[in-house]
């Protein structure tokens, strides 16, 4: 008898407070198409934890460095795993309120009459609390649409290790490039004091000129040593993206130049709007949304029902029990957690359109930052580093005729390397630089026409 009303019972909760399931996975945004082509650490391959991967030993190119560090940086694995976490808190809240079991007993171990369990009356009853207003409905939205800003968190994320990738890469190849110049650079002043010295043995020249060209010799082994340790702290930031904490591979393969012709700021701007940290807060207005009328709903008070069964020892009589109970908004109308959400709807609102000026802003700077870049790598490639070879080549030709000194060829020497030393740096800066714009648009410079 029992056994069959419990069942009543369920069927009857579930037909009042509807059936019906909600969305609890996430919505998962579209990739941008920066880095779309490959693989992630996406939330569906995490729940075993971090893939076991071969660190690189050879030399790596820039997709290389991108699949491993966008399928095993640490911190975008956290991120998939908060949507993971989200979609399960979804599942949780879309779930009903369970029924309550209370069991009663009365009238026993009293005196006279009700001595004993001779007048004793045993109650098993069930109660169950049904939420009115659609408050479970709305409080799974809120809790699905939290799952879809762990998407839009992991997308930015996703697009931060890729920049960071990229930037520390061009770092290596920058860094590569120094050392190579500066390699260079060492050679040419050992060749010189062995020049210098022979002059000196001989006569020609004063000792003076000699020691001179020791110290160019001394400055260019300090700077290649300084390059080297650069070359070794970029590889160690490269192989960190991947969570590595130790550079196995020998080196990076790209090439390092000067990219194809900017676009125009305006044909960037139309691309802000695909910036993940901006298109996140359409689902964040509607989850503040979502809020208030959740707020609003908790005004309706939940009842709970409840059933049960009733045994009379004194005369073995059964009955059925019903009972209601309602809470009273009498003082307590849920108008404070109204007007909260209310203004946390509004505050939401203003903080997208700051955000938006805020990125737009930086894009501008940053435009006007690579726009000069271009233009100086530029100059110093096609007009400068050409002029100041021709200088070094005529003034070294002509120190062995006699028509100029040591002084000189040092000198010509120390502006050459200088000047590519500079253009080096200048275009790691425009690369870097060209990276920040690109995750702010959220695709590559060159897929603009």
């Amino acid at each position: 008898m029992i056994r069959l009303y419990l069942t009543v019972f369920a069927i009857t909760t579930l037909i009042l407070t509807g059936c019906s399931g909600f969305r609890t996975a996430v919505n998962q945004p579209d990739k941008r198409p920066l880095g779309k082509s490959i693989g992630s650490a996406e939330p569906k391959n995490t729940e075993s934890g971090r893939a076991v991967y071969t660190e690189p030993a050879d030399t790596i190119t820039i997709k290389d460095a991108l699949s491993l560090a966008l399928l095993h940086n640490p911190a975008l694995t956290v991120f998939a795993l908060e949507i993971r976490v989200r979609e399960a808190a979804a599942l949780q809240a879309s779930l009903f309120p369970n029924p309550e079991l209370d069991f009663e007993m009365e009238n026993l171990g009293g005196s006279g009459a009700f001595k004993g369990m001779d007048a004793a009356e045993t109650t098993i009853s069930v109660g169950q609390l049904f939420e009115l207003a659609g408050k479970r409905e709305k409080r799974t939205k809120i809790a699905a649409l939290e799952s879809d800003l762990a998407a839009w968190d992991y997308e930015a994320k996703r697009l931060d290790v890729f920049t960071e990738v990229v930037k520390t890469f061009t770092s290596v190849l920058a860094a590569q490039e120094r050392v190579s110049v500066n390699k260079e650079l060492l050679a040419l002043a050992e060749a010189f004091v062995k020049t210098i010295q022979r002059q000196v043995e001989a006569g020609k020249i004063s000792p003076a000129e000699l020691s001179r060209a020791r110290v160019e010799l001394s400055m260019a082994t300090i700077e290649i040593e300084r390059a080297r340790r650069e070359l070794e702290a970029a590889r160690r930031r490269l192989a960190a993206t991947w969570g590595s904490t130790d550079a196995a591979f020998t080196g990076a393969k790209g090439v390092f130049r000067i990219p194809n012709a900017i676009p125009s700021f305006d044909d960037l701007m139309i691309f802000i709007k695909d910036n993940p940290d901006i298109a996140r807060w359409a689902t964040e207005i509607e989850r503040r949304q979502a809020e208030w009328e959740l707020e609003k709903a908790k005004r309706i008070p939940d009842p709970t029902v409840s059933g049960g069964f009733r045994h009379l020892s004194e005369n073995s009589d059964n009955a059925f029990v019903v009972g209601l109970s309602v809470p009273i908004p009498f003082f307590n109308r849920n108008q404070g957690a109204v007007q909260e959400a209310e203004y946390r709807l509004k505050q939401t609102e203003v903080q997208r359109r700051s955000v938006q000026t805020t990125l737009s802003t930086i894009l501008a700077q940053n435009y006007q930052s690579v726009s000069a870049l271009y233009s100086e790598v530029s100059i110093l490639k096609n007009r400068i580093i050409p002029g100041a070879q021709n200088a070094f080549d005529i003034i070294s030709e002509g120190y062995l005729l006699g028509k100029f000194t040591s002084l000189d060829v040092l000198d010509a020497q120390r502006t050459l390397f200088e000047t590519r030393i500079r253009f080096l740096r200048s275009l790691n800066d425009l690369h870097q630089t060209v990276a920040e714009i690109e995750r702010l648009i959220g695709r590559s410079l060159a897929d603009i026409k």
